[in-house]
Parts: structure tokens; sequence; C-alpha cells
């Protein structure tokens, strides 16, 4: 008998559908000897502080260097602390059942780090040292699934793989335990944290928004002609801006209604905009936060769902490109996009049997290969899930069309002994931006406003037929969007546009395309950035942190890259996990004894008068919410059933009797609704839930 474990019941069920085995048990199916089993994501994980004796937050403590580090199963936070995950717990014994009546296993989790680091935890709590195999597949499609069996991987060969996730895990637990307690000493305050990489993203957001709120604009002025050819003008820039309005004016002034230009450069060039490569995952986050406003985890939540529905490739890719053996199936792939109504109109004049190539390079691939779709026709898809296969779809479409071919004009002349300039394209042919026809594809020689079309040949004199001055001023670096924030952790903060060059540094980034999305989510649930808009800001918490840790090394962008592409050399067997963990240790101790040795004053909190009693102040604790008034009673929990109430939710329920809608609650058997928290005529909280479209509440 063969036991296979998988990541989620859905995978599960698929799995044993093709293999045979399909008498259905509690937690598995069982038959043509196969017991087919799952998890239910991470079912065990690395002990907190107080399995090591570690109960209180003291100095002394610190820093907590476990040795060896322990795995327990899953816990989740209850008003009485951190307690067992009774489903977590179930399913454990249940693979712990199949695992035991079996030879061998077969490991089915996601292939990639994480699906890697979920089994082998379950493999040690468990205490097996049974043989196993891996399914390593990039879809869920049937035909995926029986070929993967059929080419089973030695699980050994994914040794440097769960070294690598299992070396990534026990670094955030270093540094993010030891650094979040030795800043509840500095401060005085439990309710901050620390951790490896969403400091440093913390530190990028918040010195991007000082660095905007901060900036003085100062004004620039520039001057310009026009010069008509019949009909058509074109508008030629002076090739310097003026800093001082007074020598502005007085360049205007030069030029007149006698004045003539000589034309001394005209050169057209045929240029090519290269088509765009296929999706990895944050390449897909910032698409769809730019152009339907999506967050990155509501993108992988999607991206998630559509892998499941075998209608996509595996979503967690860090790649952008394919090998030759998947390049066979891409014209089969691509007839079916055409005959998308969205793309029919483009796919009249496409032409499969030359296909750009750029996005084929097997050396480029990573675990998986880029996102592409599977061929399987999608049917009953939501909106949202529909707005994401299009886009990948179209993105296929795009990355393996011809370049966009234009026509680049450069003209320079003299006016008045002063150097004019105008540059521009016009596209010849579209190639492939014919696919979506966005102007978000416009390169910056693509003029927006009316600058002209008319053109002049070198040595020509032209009268000016008019001049202007234009007063315009300096602009800040605009706060990060979701998008643009992806894009500055995929690159540790530079600000890198050419696409081969980004390529070239992602291995720096901090995260990878797997949790970067986690990241931002951690970051707003602990109340530190907020969305304002399409940006994210700071809150005055997550300033609070920034402006204690910005110089340490917890801040450090930089070496928190370095530390990733670390992890990559590890999964590449170019670097021990020794080597690693023995960097992070010696990183933990000088980084909590240098917090430990701030000297800061507790963030100053808001003050509400309690709405009950209206004598008594509202204190605001880590677990607890209460009025410091005797006899009055009033107490909010922070916790509330599977959600964690926030410093601003807090704040928006004491001050104006209501949060906010917050979403996600799951009741007691488990059917998740969405609700705003506000209090009853006793002041007791209750759930206030949406009306829906007839006007009555769910």
């Amino acid at each position: 008998m063969k036991a296979i474990i998988a990541e989620k019941p859905s995978v599960g069920m698929d799995i044993a559908r093709i293999v045979g085995a399909t008498e259905k048990k509690d937690g598995y199916f069982t038959g043509n000897g196969y017991m087919v089993t799952w998890a239910l994501g991470h079912l065990v994980l690395l002990a907190l502080p107080g399995a090591y004796g570690y109960t209180k937050t003291a100095a002394e403590d610190l820093p907590m260097i476990p040795n060896p580090f322990r795995l327990v199963p899953r816990q989740i936070k209850t008003d009485k602390g951190m307690v067992t995950d009774i489903a977590a717990n179930k399913q454990l014994k249940i693979i712990d059942e199949v695992f035991s009546k079996c030879g061998s296993i077969i490991v089915a989790t996601d292939a990639g780090r994480e699906g890697e680091l979920i089994f082998r935890w379950i493999y040690a709590y468990l205490g097996y040292t049974k043989p196993f195999q891996r399914l390593w597949i990039s879809s869920l499609t049937d035909e995926a699934i029986r070929e993967g069996m059929a080419n089973l991987k030695e699980g050994n060969e994914y040794d440097s793989l769960y070294m690598a996730a299992d070396s990534r895990a026990k670094a955030d637990w270093l540094v993010g335990m030891n650094a979040s307690r030795a800043l509840a000493i500095a401060t005085g305050s439990p309710n901050n944290s620390i951790g490896r990489v969403q400091t440093p993203t913390l530190a990028m957001i918040c010195a991007r928004f000082k660095e905007n709120r901060s900036f003085v604009s100062t004004p620039y002025w520039q001057l310009h002609i026009t010069l008509k050819r019949g009909d058509e003008h074109r508008q030629f820039i002076h090739t310097e801006d003026f800093k001082e309005k007074d020598m502005a004016e007085a360049a205007y002034r030069r030029i007149t209604s006698d004045s003539v230009v000589t034309i001394n450069k005209a050169e057209r060039k045929r240029t090519f905009q290269q088509a765009p490569l296929l999706y990895d995952l944050t390449a897909l986050q910032k698409d769809c936060n730019i152009h339907y406003d999506f967050s990155a985890d509501k993108t992988l939540s999607v991206a998630q769902t559509l892998y499941e529905k075998k209608l996509i490739s595996y979503p967690r890719t860090g790649s952008r490109y394919i090998s030759e053996d998947v390049m066979a199936h891409i014209p089969a792939l691509l007839e079916k996009i055409i005959a998308m109504p969205q793309f029919s109109e483009y796919g009249n004049g496409f032409d499969l049997s030359d296909l750009n190539t750029r996005p084929v390079d097997a050396t480029k691939v990573t675990d998986h290969h880029a996102l592409i779709i599977t061929g399987i026709v999608p049917e009953g898809l939501s909106e949202t899930e529909s707005a994401v296969y299009s886009l990948i779809a179209g993105r296929m479409l795009e990355s393996f069309s011809p370049p966009c071919e234009k026509e680049r004009l450069l003209m320079e002349c003299v006016c008045e002994g002063m150097d004019f300039r105008s540059r521009s394209s016009v596209i010849v042919n579209p190639g492939w931006r014919g696919v979506f026809a966005r102007k978000e594809d416009r390169e910056k020689d693509e003029p927006e406003g009316n600058e002209g079309t008319a053109s002049f040949a070198e040595g020509e004199e032209i009268p000016v037929m008019g001049s202007g001055l234009a007063q315009k001023k300096t602009l800040p670096k605009p706060l990060y969007t979701e998008a643009s924030l992806l894009a500055a952790m995929e690159t540790c903060g530079k600000h890198v546009t050419d696409e081969q060059a980004k390529e070239a540094i992602k291995e720096l980034g901090i995260g990878t395309p797997a949790t970067r999305a986690a990241i931002i989510t951690t970051l707003i649930k602990r109340d530190y950035i907020a969305r304002s808009g399409k940006s994210i800001v700071p809150t005055e918490k997550g300033m609070y942190v920034y402006e204690a840790v910005k110089d340490m090394r917890v801040a450090d962008v930089e070496l928190t890259g370095s530390w990733e592409k670390t992890l990559l050399q590890i999964e590449g067997h170019t670097l021990d996990v020794e080597t690693f963990m023995s960097s992070i240790r010696d990183y933990t101790c000088r980084a909590t004894d240098e917090i430990l040795r701030l000297s800061l004053q507790p963030m100053p909190g808001k003050v509400f008068t309690c709405p009950k009693c209206k004598t008594g102040k509202i204190i605001i604790r880590p677990k607890v919410a209460k009025c410091d008034h005797n006899g009055c009673g009033l107490l909010v929990f922070r916790r509330v059933l599977n959600k964690e109430l926030t410093d601003n939710h807090l704040e928006q329920l004491f001050s104006s009797g209501s949060t906010r809608l917050i979403k996600g609650f799951k009741g007691k058997k488990g059917v998740a609704f969405d609700a705003a928290i506000t209090f009853d005529a006793d002041y007791n909280t209750v759930f206030s839930c949406p009306k829906n479209k007839e006007g009555k509440k769910r």
C-alpha cells in the first residue's frame, strides 16, 4: 500500500480519483493499492517561545536561540491565549494512521518551497523514516497528474529545497521573536512586532512617505517654439529648463515674429518595443493592481482558485520563462486564446507559424515555468476570476507576438542662438500592443498632447509661427501603490525599469513571489500601514516603529535581499545550511542588543471618553480595551471569532460607536460573513451586517 499526501482536500480528491482510490473514509480515500490523504496547509509549525520556557518578556532571556527547534501542531489564538487547532490535530492523527499502514509515501503537496516544508514538518513531527517520492507538476489537470505519477522523483532530490524553506522559517522565528520582544521592552508596549522581511518593507513605505510629504516643490520654466508646414505644426522644446523666471522671460523675449530657425538635425530611425515576458506571480499581481485595483493577496487567492480549477499552471512561480518542451504546447494554447471573444479580432491577423520565442529559455526556469493557461475551457467563472484568467491568456498572446515596430523621429534646430529639440515616434506595426491597446504601454517618446505632426528636413530654414513659456514644478516620488511596492520588493527598492535588468537582480529582492502578498497583508493587519485610495501609507503606529529602528539592521532592505539570495544558494546546493544559520544567529544577537539599548517613550495612545459611563477613560491593552472607571464595566475583547480588532477598529468603535465593515468573520459552522462591530443598548459588542439588495440585513 502506498500513501499519497496532498496539500489540501480538493487536490487530494482529484488525485484519489485518478489513481483509483475511490473508497471514502474520514480524512482520506483508499483503493487500488493507495491511501490518499491531505494536509490543511501548515498542520505543523515551529513552537512558540513558551515551549522553551520563555514565558515572560524579559531582557535577560534575550536572545532566545532554541537548539534544537521544536515542532508542534498548528495553534490558533483565542481569548485564553494560543491553543492547539482541533482540526489540525485531528488531521495529523489521520495522516499518522495512513502513513502507518503504508510501506512508502508519495508527496503531492504544492511543488514549491512552502509545499515541501508542509510535508517535511509533518513527516518529522510524526517521526517517520519511510521512503518517499515526489509528485512534481506545474498544473492540476488530469493529464499532468497522470504524467507526474508516471515520472515520480526521488524525495531526496528536493532536500535542498526543504533545507532552504526550513532555514527561512527558523530565521524568521529568530529575528521576529527576539526583535519584537526587545522592542516591547524598549518601548514599554507589547503591541509592536518586528519581522525579518516585514520591517524592511515597512521601512521602504515609511521612507517614501516621509520623502513625499517633506518634498518642497520648486518651479522651473520650459520654453517652446512652434513651426508650421501647411496645415500641420510641430512643437520644439528648448533643450534646457530654466530655473530662474527672469532668465526664462529674457530668453522668451529673444524670439520674435521675425525669428527663423535652422533645422540642423532630422533623423528617422526604426525601433522595436519588445513584447513583455510571460507572467510570474509578482508581475501578475502588479498588473491586477494597476488595471483592476486588486490587492496582491486577492490576486494570489484568485490565481490559486484558477489553479485548483485546472485552468492555469502553478501560480506561485518566480519565473517568466518556459522551456522548449512546454513551448511545444504553446501554439495549440494560443489557438484557444484567439478563439476567446475579447481576443478574436487581434487573432485575425496573428501568425501562429512565426511566434516570438523570447520567453523560451530553460536556463531561466526555476522550480516552475511562467504562468500559462492549461487549455481547459473555463466555465462558470466569477467576474474576478474571468479578469485574472483573461490577463494571463492575454499576456501569453502578447509574449509570443512580434515586437511593436515604431519609427522614431528626432529633429533639432537653432533659434536665436538657442537649441530646441523635438522627439516623437509613430507606430508602424503595433505587434503585441494590439492585444489590449492600452495607453499604459506607451513609451516616453510617444506624445500624449498635441505636439504636432509636421516634419522638416535637415538644412531647412523655417519661420517661427509661435512661442510659449510654461511654468512647471518639480514633483516628489509618488507614494507606493501595491503595484509599485511589489516592484520595489522585487528589486530591493532600486528603481529599475528595464525588464532584463529587473530579471538580473530579482534574486536580491525581499520576500519571494509566494510571500510578498502575505507580508503586505501582515503589515495591514498589524496596523502599520493602510490603504489610502490606491496608495499605501504608514499609520502613526507604523511610523513610530520605523523611527525607532530605521537605522538598525532589522530595517536594512539590502541585507534582507542578500539573505533571499543566500536561500536560493541553499536550494542550488552552493551553500550549506549551517553557514546561513550561523550568520542569522549572529545577526539576531547583534540586532536584539541594538534594540534593547534604545531609550524610547511609549507610543502616545489616543484617549477616548467611555461611551457608556461618559466619565471614565478607555484603556487599550494588547488583548482588551476597557473603561478605567470603577463600576462601569465596559469591556471589548480584541479577538472576535477568528478576527483580531486593530487599533484602527477600536478607534472607530469608541469614537463613532461602530467599526467599518470587517470582512471574513467565520461563525461556529465555518460560514464566512462580513459585518461591522457596534454597541447594543447595554454597550455589549454585537455584529451589524450589511443589507442585501432587497434592503434586508443578511
